[in-house]
């Protein structure tokens, strides 16, 4: 049996036959679970956050604002306060007192750290300033606040 002919003609029967149909259903599955994975990782790199782990995870309601001037990097601290004046630091719920301590830290480690704070519509002007003094008082006097852009 020649290449590219039909199952069950001979040689004899020339050029005039047709080529073997291809399926293709076990493509089309593989490339539907590929795109399965690809739609849940890019939503995990979404919420992840450029630059590493700088975004919190948490969903938090940030007010509006302008165009987003600060782009987070690696060794920036992101903090989000919630809407119950709860602070979350790198995913994790932390007391004044260890959100102190990490500033402190990422003084010592890197002293043009940004401090990006994230807090709720809901949360209070008072709650915020507190964060953004516990930041100074460590040394760390570059701040942000996280807004989502707004038309």
């Amino acid at each position: 049996m020649a290449m590219g002919k039909t199952p069950g003609s001979s040689d004899d029967e020339g050029d005039g036959a047709g080529f073997a149909e291809i399926n293709i259903t076990p493509l089309v599955d593989v490339m539907l679970v590929l795109l399965i994975i690809f739609m849940v990782t890019s939503s995990v790199i979404t919420q992840q956050g450029p630059g590493g782990g700088t975004k919190t995870g948490l969903k938090v309601n940030l007010p509006k604002g302008g165009a987003a001037d600060v782009t987070a990097r690696t060794n920036d601290i992101s903090v989000a306060v919630l809407s119950d004046g709860r602070y979350v630091l790198a995913g994790n719920v932390v007391a004044e007192a260890e959100l102190k301590q990490a500033f402190d830290k990422a003084k010592e480690l890197n002293p043009d750290t940004v401090v990006i704070v994230q807090a709720d519509e809901g949360v209070s002007h008072g709650t915020v300033v507190q964060v953004m003094e516990l930041a100074k008082q460590a040394g760390l006097g570059q701040l942000a606040i996280g807004v989502r852009e707004g038309n």
